[in-house]
């Protein structure tokens, strides 16, 4: 799509030149006695909150669409390309544990400093030494140093090799700051100065915040346009009336399926989706003598009706998923739909049967009534609909409030549990080791050998073809083992008016947005 795009405007460009060239007017051109063309700048508003402009500092959605649009960083993934390519530098592994970055030339920062490989030693050594609470940190703790040969080359030196590098160079705590601008032992929440496509312009925290284009960026996401103006609203309502009314082009992150349905309706506005990294699953705790049998979890897995729980908990406006790796990660495989095929109530009772497990087995399923969202009741209610129908299992439903929950679900309250997983990194990875990996987030008890080689395998594989193999034999196991069992992949939504292009291509799957291709 951004291919298209560059082409139809270097067609138009070539157009005009041929037009100037015959003694044509270049409506382009500045007439005489005219006014200077009204800036390009486009007008976005979200309930979002943003928690800080600084890179090394929380981690929240709304803070990296900041984030994302004011910094540079080493690597980035654009749209329709789902590995890592160049923005401030190339890089490779040069071995296991040594990964090379080379910077282009003339980097510099809106200030006038350049930027260097000084700049980003300082902005990976800041942001480890600081290790904010709910901070991005964490994801390098890979890294034991940064070493700097000479200004334009910047050597990640690992304590064990990490093939999940390149990926973490892309997300916002990978940002590179200017030395010279920022504080080392603390951080700068209202204030930037980054190398990306935009520049601070203004920022009311907790109201609006402006971004300029900075003409100096060089990488692969140029602005397309003059500016943004973020404005933050409170409420669904707020944001529904902004886009309709056309005091905003673009809105997300906030409206509910009956509102999109009825702005899917009108003729003012395009609704443009695209797979969003959020996912749903049920996960057996292994605190429970019932989730222990591996019979009744594949029986389990063996009935649930993914498109069924779309349909009549979240009315389609999200996607049946067969793997904890959501499509669109390298690796994925539909794990689930190959190892159990469609709901079968009579292969589940054979799977009960041939384990000699009497039936109805009894089954206490969790759920939060916040967290998750508003159809989290109705998911887990056709969950016991199936389960129950089949006359294998019968469900008790037990529900806690946020943090309750958390408590109750590491102690075993439930034999099942609903959850959801934001990836921090845009690599499968991400999905696998919070189930798989001792003390990981998602640390329900589950063991399995062959499921932590493989997860060691894939994490130090450096050959993307052999990665991608390992990562789709671990869904594999994970599949076959059943302690988890995948819901539903989300979709992120956004409104915006009907003049304004390259929507799609500004979607990040992570949950924010990328500013620079949009146009008026």
């Amino acid at each position: 799509m951004v291919i298209v795009s560059w082409g139809r405007v270097a067609v138009t460009a070539a157009l005009v030149l041929a037009l100037a060239a015959c003694g044509e007017p270049d409506d382009n051109a500045p007439h005489q006695g005219s006014e200077t063309p009204k800036a390009m700048t486009v007008r976005v508003v979200t309930t979002d909150t943003i928690s800080s402009l600084d890179p090394a500092g929380p981690y929240d959605a709304g803070s990296r669409t900041v984030q994302a649009n004011l910094y540079q960083t080493l690597l980035t993934i654009m749209p329709g390309k789902p590995t890592p390519v160049p923005d401030a530098a190339d890089c490779q592994f040069d071995s296991p544990t040594t990964y090379t970055c080379s910077l282009k030339e003339g980097l510099t920062f809106p200030n006038g400093h350049e930027l260097t490989s000084s700049d980003v030693k300082f902005s990976f050594e800041r942001m480890l030494r600081l290790r904010t609470p709910n901070g991005p940190a964490a994801l390098f703790t890979s890294v034991t140093s940064v070493s700097t040969p000479d200004d334009l080359t910047a050597v990640f030196n690992l304590r064990r090799p990490d093939a999940r590098l390149p990926y973490l160079l892309t997300t916002t705590a990978g940002s590179i700051v200017d030395q010279e601008f920022y504080p080392p032992n603390k951080l700068l929440d209202t204030k930037a100065m980054g190398s990306g496509p935009y520049q601070l312009s203004a920022y009311k925290p907790g109201n609006a915040i402006t971004l300029a284009r900075f003409d100096g960026y060089k990488g692969p996401r140029g602005s397309r346009n003059d500016g943004i103006e973020i404005t933050l609203l409170k409420d669904s309502t707020a944001l529904y009336q902004a886009i309709t009314t056309g005091k905003a082009d673009l809105a997300f992150h906030g409206f509910g399926p009956s509102m999109l349905d009825k702005l899917r309706k009108s003729d003012q506005v395009q609704v443009v989706e695209s797979d969003y990294a959020a996912i749903r699953f049920f996960a057996f705790q292994m605190k429970s003598l019932t989730a222990r049998k591996p019979a009744v979890r594949r029986a389990v897995a063996q009935l649930i009706d993914r498109p069924a729980i779309v349909k009549k908990a979240y009315g389609d406006h999200v996607t049946p998923l067969y793997s904890v790796v959501p499509p669109g990660f390298g690796g994925q495989a539909d794990a689930f739909k190959t190892e159990y095929q469609e709901p079968s109530k009579v292969a589940a009772a054979a799977i009960l049967k041939q384990a000699g497990i009497a039936v109805p087995v009894p089954l206490t399923v969790g759920w939060t009534p916040v967290e998750y969202g508003t159809g989290a009741k109705n998911e887990v209610l056709e969950l016991k609909r199936q389960l129950e129908a089949s006359g294998l299992f019968k469900v008790t439903l037990r529900s806690a409030e946020w943090p309750q929950y958390q408590q109750a679900t590491r102690a075993g309250a439930y034999d099942l549990y609903h959850g959801g997983w934001i990836p921090e990194y845009p690599d499968a990875d991400d999905y696998l080791a919070p189930f798989v990996r001792t003390g990981a987030v998602f640390n329900n008890g589950y063991r399995s050998a062959a499921a932590a080689a493989l997860l060691d395998q894939e994490t130090t594989e450096q050959n993307g073809l052999e990665r991608d193999e390992l990562l789709g034999q671990l869904q594999g196991v994970i599949a076959t083992d059943a302690p988890v069992i995948p819901s539903w992949q989300g979709r992120f939504t956004v409104v915006a008016g009907k003049n304004l292009e390259n929507v799609a291509t500004a979607l990040n799957p992570l949950s924010f947005l990328y500013l620079s291709g949009l146009r008026l």
